[in-house]
């Protein structure tokens, strides 16, 4: 079964949001997220984003200091 065919939409989207965190650690964006759910877990990316855009409403002084911390760990990567 695909995870996509989970009947309880709550526990679905509780279980991209869960998809979404593990993205988080190893620092991807929005973006790479969606890529990597899609070809990964089956979730379609307006999914993906959707919850994204919701935890980013609710967590705004986390998403600031993670797209810091992404963009720091990216320039110190290329350097």
């Amino acid at each position: 079964m695909a995870l996509g065919d989970e009947t309880n939409p709550a526990s679905y989207i509780h279980m991209v949001q869960h998809l979404i965190e593990r993205c988080m650690t190893f620092g991807m964006s929005m973006e790479e997220c969606m890529e990597a759910l899609s070809k990964r877990a089956d979730v379609q990316p307006i999914v993906t984003s959707t919850v994204w855009k919701e935890l980013e409403k609710e967590n705004k002084e986390f998403f600031h200091n993670y797209k810091q911390w992404v963009s720091e760990k990216r320039s110190a990567g290329s350097s």
